[in-house]
């Protein structure tokens, strides 16, 4: 199998992949995956889309993983890693699917509209 790279999106954070077959390593950002996504839940995220297709260990992969929190970079990494999985073999879509991990998550902050404090807050009002 050759080296399939995607990515994948959450708010303003991006995460590239490249995987190909091997052991198992998931190197985020030069770091195990472990080591970057400290706590269980995170981990968890990331891995997801690997647990549901049983391919845990069966492939590397090296993540190239930008902006947003590390909350938005473990679900971006988590669709990325899905869509990979798609890619590599089209039956693993029916599984992935119904669970939602091959949709982009389309939220993001509103912007800040001039002339106010914040994107939908008003100053206060003063009838004198």
């Amino acid at each position: 199998m050759a080296v399939v790279n995607t990515s994948g999106r959450r708010k303003t954070a991006v995460a590239r992949i490249y995987m190909s077959a091997g052991s198992g390593n998931i190197i985020v950002n030069g770091r195990d995956y472990k080591e970057y996504f400290s706590t269980g839940t995170l981990q968890y995220v990331a891995t997801q889309s690997l647990a549901l297709v049983n391919a845990m260990g069966q492939y590397d992969i090296k993540v190239n993983l930008d902006g947003g929190g590390v909350k938005g970079q473990a679900e971006a990494l988590r669709l990325a890693i899905a869509k990979a999985l798609c890619e590599i073999d089209p039956a693993n879509r029916a599984i992935l699917k119904p669970q939602g991990l091959l949709c982009r998550d389309p939220r993001m902050v509103e912007r800040k509209k001039p002339g106010r404090p914040k994107a939908r807050k008003r100053f206060q009002f003063s009838k004198r």
